[in-house]
């Protein structure tokens, strides 16, 4: 049987999606290659049966992505597009001081993604690597994503990145997954997610939420643009842009507020009362997530790339952009003020008296903010900084392979099923759970009919769903 190729493309005018769609069949095989226009983007090779499967999946694939806009193409024709990235303004320090960092790791490319536990910090940059380090600096892991890292967020105990090739990625396991495949018309800034709801902030300032089966929930455009900030909560997700901050309705997208800024919103946190937002205007405001009245504002000397916070607001950090960062009192009051050594910070979280940042230069900076080595910096004298050696750690690729196996074990047994028009829906059939729960679950895994093991399945919080936990394996 002779190779057919389908190739798709979908481009909009206004700076919103750029991008390609091949499908290739070969006999009982199909491969699917997908990303921006003029990149190299990603390859999946799934093999059927039959070559008559393989010819009737290739085609409902084709219809579902026909449906959301693409058309044939001639490749080559249309010219690559810029990915939205934030321009690196980052100065030289003002203060007199510098921070006691304990160690750096330059990762090669300015960083944007963070995330740190109780024993080990992520770091993601603009190559799409994310790189896995211990409390000590030690390098652990490595992932190579196909494009630019835009943020590092957990969800309980899932990690997830989200990509500049527009989908988001679960790096909590032992290869990446694509665990969200954002809808094509959105340009990522920003994404949150709270209980399987992904929350995404774009270029053009909307905000859109997206369930665990990667279905639209609502859209919202708002007030602004160049929305830098969301934060998700079980009640609303906070939206922050160029014109300020917006709360919407978690369940159905009304607006509940909107509180005007000091200049645009360039970085947002959360804890269970309020929202955190830095602004361009060296300002960070905190914001009653109830009613959208600023509480305190935190004065820094530039513009907020970064804010984090302690012990629910009991400090408040900020990075600007002339690679300075600062530490506030609860009360706005200004406590220190120290440069990092290493560029802007462009992301930052704090844990257990060490502030972890990524910066304009591409590191990430282990800060001891402890009360000692902070009134020891200000007098002068800070630690040896420890310069993390390049790792020679071979990268982990995102992948749609899985494991076989012919015995479940204690495993939970799960199926997927086809429902129509190329929806693909995962189900538990192991005795004792909800059966007609779906399933969360690797988006490019599923392959109709199949059975899969996986050490566990648990609940979401607010239910109706289960989520896959641990390593998946293909029952045979």
């Amino acid at each position: 049987m002779s190779e057919t190729r389908t190739y798709l493309e979908l481009s909009e005018d206004d700076g919103g999606a750029h991008k390609y769609y091949e499908v290739v069949v070969d006999g009982a095989d199909v491969t699917i290659t997908y990303g921006r226009i003029g990149a190299k983007g990603r390859a999946d090779t799934t093999t059927y049966p039959t070559a008559e499967k393989a010819v009737a999946d290739a085609k409902k694939k084709i219809a579902a992505k026909v449906r959301k806009g693409y058309a044939p193409a001639v490749q080559g024709v249309r010219k690559p597009r810029a990915i939205t990235r934030r321009e690196i303004v980052s100065r030289p320090t003002t203060a007199r001081r510098q921070a006691p960092v304990l160690w750096r790791y330059r990762t090669g490319s300015a960083a944007f993604g963070i995330f740190a536990d109780a024993e080990r910090v992520l770091v993601g940059n603009q190559r799409g690597d994310v790189w896995f380090l211990d409390h000590s600096g030690e390098v652990t892991g490595r992932y190579q994503l196909p494009n630019g890292v835009k943020c590092i967020v957990a969800d309980d105990s899932w990690i997830y990145a989200g990509c500049d090739d527009g989908n988001v990625y679960d790096v909590g396991g032992k290869a990446p997954r694509v665990a969200y495949e954002i809808t094509d018309n959105i340009d990522i800034y920003w994404l949150d997610i709270h209980d399987g709801v992904l929350g995404v902030s774009d270029s053009r300032g909307g905000c859109t939420t997206i369930d665990h089966e990667d279905e639209s929930l609502w859209a919202e455009s708002t007030r602004g643009t160049g929305a830098w900030m969301v934060r998700c909560d079980e009640n609303a997700i906070y939206h922050g842009h160029s014109a300020g901050v917006q709360a919407f309705a978690a369940g159905d997208g009304k607006s509940l507020w909107h509180t005007p800024t000091k200049g645009s919103v360039l970085f947002g946190w959360q804890e269970k009362n309020d929202v955190y937002a830095g602004t361009s205007g060296n300002k960070v405001h905190r914001i009653d997530k109830a009613d959208g009245r600023i509480v305190t504002t935190y004065d820094c000397d530039g513009s907020v790339f970064s804010c984090a916070t302690a012990e629910n607001g009991k400090y408040v950090f900020a990075g600007d952009s002339s690679s300075t960062i600062y530490c506030f009192a609860e009360d706005g009051t200004r406590l220190w003020k120290l440069g990092t050594t290493c560029g802007s910070a462009y992301s930052m979280q704090y844990r257990e008296d060490r502030l972890f940042i990524v910066t304009t230069d591409g590191s990430l900076a282990c800060i001891d903010v402890s009360e000692a080595a902070i009134e020891a910096a200000q007098g002068g004298t800070v630690p040896e900084v420890k310069d993390v050696k390049a790792a020679t750690i071979a990268a982990v690729q995102p992948t749609t392979e899985v494991a076989t196996t012919t015995d479940a074990g204690t495993g939970v047994i799960v199926e997927c099923t086809d429902q129509g028009g190329g929806r693909l829906r995962v189900h538990v059939v192991t005795a004792g759970y909800e059966s007609g729960w779906n399933v969360q679950f690797p988006k490019n895994v599923r392959v109709a009919g199949a059975r899969y093991v996986v050490d566990s399945v648990r609940p979401a919080g607010r239910g109706g769903f289960y989520r896959a936990h641990g390593e998946i394996r293909r029952l045979v």
